[in-house]
This record gives C-alpha cells, structure tokens and sequence, in this order.
C-alpha cells in the first residue's frame, strides 16, 4: 500500500501547487522514474493509476518492457520514458520501445534517431535537453544553442520536436531551482515567435522528487519522480 498511498500524496501536492499557480492540475503528467525498481514495484504503480513509466537505461527498459505489455498482464496502456542520457548505439533499440525520448541533446543523436525510426516506419517523439544552469560536465544543449539547433532539428522527417527538458542542479532549498525552469520556460516562449520552428513545443519536463513543485509553479507539464513514488 506504501506506493499507492504515496502517489496520492504526490497528487495532493500537485493540486497545492498547482492552485498557487493558477494552473489546473490535469495540465501535469506524473513520469514515475523505475530506475533499479522491480517489475512488482511499477506494477504496483501502474495499479494506483500511473501509467508514464521512465527509464534511464535502453538495457533495463528492455527488460522491463517484456514483463509489462499490457496483453499478458491486463494493464492499462504503458507510455515509455526514456529520461537518461541516451547513447548513440542505443538509438535503435530506444525507437522501437519509447514513445517519448526526454534527453536529445545534440544534432547527431537527433540524425540516428531519425535514421532508425524511419527504419521501422515511426516518427519518434522527443524532448530537447537543455542545460539551463551551465552544469560543467552535465549533458544538454546551451540555452544559446537550442534555437538554432531546434531549427536544424525540423528538417528530420523522423523526428518530431515536442518539448523541452531541463534537470535542475540538486539543491536543498527548491526555490533556488526556480530560474533554471523559468528559463526553460521563457525559451519555449521564445520559440513560439519563431516561424521556422513549426512546433508548438508544448511539454515542459521539469522537476523531480526535490524541485517538482517549484517546477510545475513555473509551467512544468511533465514531472519525473521516483524516490517520491517508491520511497515517499
């Protein structure tokens, strides 16, 4: 029961945000990040309602994926994450299982992702990583990058652009991650006055266990929790 009773407390927080924002909660999807959970665990998840499932490694997702098709488990339909750093050679196997790629952070990964989705007929759904807090040694594009590169990005028949993603410094005080998501919303904004981004650009994935509320305060339609979910 520990899970389900903690995923109604991430909702009760969620609503509580969201008010402060004037924003209405069924804007946020909840991704429960299953890095080194069990099968039982994310079922346990799924059970209570969830149904976004992110995964920061191609190998464990795999895993994961031929115990949770919904046919042999009477599940409701799963939506896969990929929400870690996504390595080239892992392009092919990542197209054929996600349905949203959170951490595109470079014109070459976009190209191979590209090349293997149209290999197998998909136009794959991705997210734009940015690195908004100038992180040294972090993956993602810099902020001053993102709109060329967007641009770039749009000539891929393979590929569709429809959001952006941050991942804050890890911070005690929350508050102090405020700007990293104000920024990221602000270039999505940007983006918007741009005619040749012809995306709407409207998934905003920000936050995590210790920052999500402050992100959905600056727009985040999309949190990533995991300790929040399986821990409390």
């Amino acid at each position: 029961m520990m899970i389900n009773d903690n995923i109604a407390k991430v909702k009760e927080r969620i609503v509580a945000s969201c008010v402060r924002a004037g924003r209405n909660p069924a804007e946020i999807t909840i991704v429960c990040v299953s890095k080194d959970r069990t099968v039982e665990q994310i079922k346990q998840a799924l059970v209570a309602g969830l149904t976004d499932i992110g995964e920061n490694r191609v190998q464990e997702a795999l895993l994961k994926f031929r115990h949770l098709t919904p046919n042999s488990q009477h599940l409701t339909p799963i939506r896969w994450h990929m929400v870690g750093h996504l390595q080239t050679n892992k392009v092919k196997d990542a197209v054929r299982i996600f349905d949203l790629i959170h951490s595109v952070d470079t014109l070459h990964l976009a190209q191979e992702i590209d090349k293997q989705a149209a290999k197998i007929g998909k136009v794959q759904d991705v997210l734009i990583q940015v690195n908004t807090a100038k992180e040294p040694g972090k993956f993602g594009l810099s902020v001053n990058q993102v709109l060329s590169v967007i641009q770039e990005m749009a000539k891929l028949k393979n590929l569709r652009i429809k959001g952006l993603m941050t991942i804050a410094p890890l911070i005690d005080d929350a508050e102090k991650a405020r700007p990293y998501f104000r920024l990221l919303r602000e270039l999505k904004e940007t983006a918007h006055n741009i005619k040749t981004i012809p995306y709407e650009l409207n998934i905003l994935s920000m936050g995590m266990t210790n920052d999500f509320e402050v992100a959905i305060e600056e727009g985040a339609t999309m949190i990533r929790l995991g300790r929040a979910i399986f821990e409390g």
